[in-house]
């Protein structure tokens, strides 16, 4: 309790930000969404056929999984509000569209006989006793897809439209529960609060809802564009993968571009997803920069795969030309760190079955329940490639965020887990790194990409970064790491503090 009462003091304007961000977000999207399926249950009231194929639509497309349709998503529209307003109503267009159909498609035929018998035309009938019979179903649809988006939009931070769930995944990346319960206990309150005032404006005359329901958009229009017209201009868009350590690097180039050029406005996307929600966003130009490594690249990102050089200075080489040629990208010159892949299994079993090396794990395979992190679960350089360099086969293998998979191992729940050099929970969960004796990991660099056009816009961001170029020992980022996950000092900071340390920064 005293670590939430520190945040909401700390961390207040952030957090009643994030809250107007969700709110924002999930009453557009409702709105469009009624917008939407209540005039189309009202034209389909007498086209049964073709309402049976819109709900089946409908239906088909709320089982698309919301990470995949983001994913499809950013390379049309981009990044940020856009993508997930589209998403969230893609979801919440089914639940409105059925209650108000049947709502209008089941009222007693003795009212619509008499209806017709006073001589009602098709709009006064609708208006005076359909619509009003058929509110409490469409009311229902109405809470139904405001729970789900309140809920859905959590995910709205891993585009970048920030929003309650930047707070929960960032308790969840950084192993801080009480960052994880502000996010999650207001959004819970948020759907309690909106589903109230949809049950109090349900008992509203037709009337009295229209001029609110007008009263709104031009208050939520006026807000936008205000936003819009005071809004700082933006030069340049930097994120960064889930976890602390991306959130300190891209952080670092804040603060790196903004001393130099103190005119420039840099923009965070910090926990923006894995690798390929952030290449996408780079190459439609979503985002300018992010922090990505070089086997990654090797092994990942670009369409001619080749064999990864274990010399750092080979592969960051191969990684650069073969990223210019193929999608005219620059990558910087990397830090001199390295953050490999990794193999750990508790102490206690590594000493029960005298396990050092990824080789010995053959002799155990049937016993080896994984955790393993979504990326390396499906990477040529990860869990793939392990399988084919060491013939192993596991038991069990169970993808979860990083932090996750920690817990998850020092709970007993899985008995071995993917990681990085870099990881202070190594320590923190008193873990065993099994020695890469067949040297399958390539060599693992952090250095900033980012387009060709965009390095020749502006050499001097490039100036900037290069200064990180050869520093941050592994120890260096160990340290920062095990500030960030287990202490719960802010990246901002941390980062701020070595770029002054090692006087890149005044």
């Amino acid at each position: 309790m005293q670590a939430i009462l520190n945040i909401l003091q700390t961390q207040g304007n952030g957090i009643i930000e994030a809250l107007g961000q969700h709110i924002s977000i999930s009453l557009i999207s409702l709105f469009i969404a009624a917008i939407i399926a209540i005039p189309l249950a009202i034209i389909l009231m007498t086209h049964k056929r073709i309402a049976e194929i819109i709900l089946q639509i409908t239906s088909i497309l709320q089982t698309i999984p919301s990470l995949a349709l983001l994913g499809i998503l950013i390379p049309i529209v981009g990044i940020g509000t856009v993508p997930s307003i589209i998403a969230l109503v893609v979801y919440a267009v089914m639940p409105i569209f059925q209650n108000a159909y049947s709502g209008l498609t089941t009222i007693d035929p003795n009212l619509e006989e008499a209806a017709e018998a006073f001589g009602l035309s098709r709009g006064k009938k609708l208006l005076k006793f359909q619509i009003p019979l058929a509110m409490p179903m469409i009311i229902s649809g109405i809470r139904i897809a405001m729970v789900m988006i309140i809920g859905t939009a959590t995910l709205a931070a891993l585009i970048g439209a920030g929003g309650l769930g930047t707070y929960i995944l960032l308790g969840i990346e950084t192993n801080n529960n009480a960052l994880l319960l502000v996010g999650a206990v207001l959004s819970a309150v948020l759907t309690l609060i909106f589903s109230a005032l949809i049950k109090a404006i349900s008992k509203l005359s037709l009337k009295k809802m229209g001029i609110l329901f007008a009263t709104l958009i031009v208050l939520f229009g006026g807000f936008a564009g205000y936003r819009s017209l005071v809004k700082p201009t933006v030069n340049v868009t930097i994120a960064g993968k889930m976890g602390s350590e991306p959130e300190i690097l891209i952080n670092m180039y804040k603060d790196l571009i903004e001393q130099d050029n103190p005119n420039m406005k840099v923009s965070l996307k910090a926990n923006f997803g894995g690798t390929s929600f952030l290449y996408k966003a780079l190459e439609s130009g979503s985002i300018d920069i992010y922090p990505e490594f070089t086997g990654t690249v090797l092994q990942t990102l670009v369409k001619n795969k080749q064999n990864v050089s274990h010399n750092p200075e080979k592969t960051y080489q191969a990684a650069r030309d073969t990223l210019k040629k193929e999608s005219n990208m620059e990558y910087l010159k990397p830090m001199k760190y390295q953050n490999g892949y990794d193999l750990a299994v508790t102490k206690s079993f590594a000493k029960k079955y005298n396990l050092q090396t990824i080789s010995d794990l053959k002799k155990v395979e049937h016993r080896l329940h994984a955790g393993f992190d979504p990326d390396f679960y499906q990477q040529k350089d990860g869990y793939p490639g392990i399988k084919k360099t060491y013939g192993l086969d596991l038991a069990s293998v169970k993808t979860m965020e990083p932090s996750i998979r920690y817990k998850a191992i020092a709970n007993g729940k899985v008995n071995i887990v993917d990681g990085y050099t870099t990881d202070p929970e190594v320590q923190e969960y008193n873990l065993k790194v099994l020695k890469d004796d067949k040297n399958h990991f390539p060599p693992y660099q952090g250095a900033p990409l980012m387009t060709e056009k965009f390095a020749m816009q502006h050499p001097e961001v490039k100036k900037s970064l290069n200064k990180l170029a050869g520093k941050i020992t592994e120890s260096d980022m160990q340290k920062m790491n095990y500030l960030v996950s287990v202490k719960h000092e802010k990246a901002s900071k941390v980062a701020h503090d070595y770029l002054v340390a090692h006087k890149l920064i005044k």
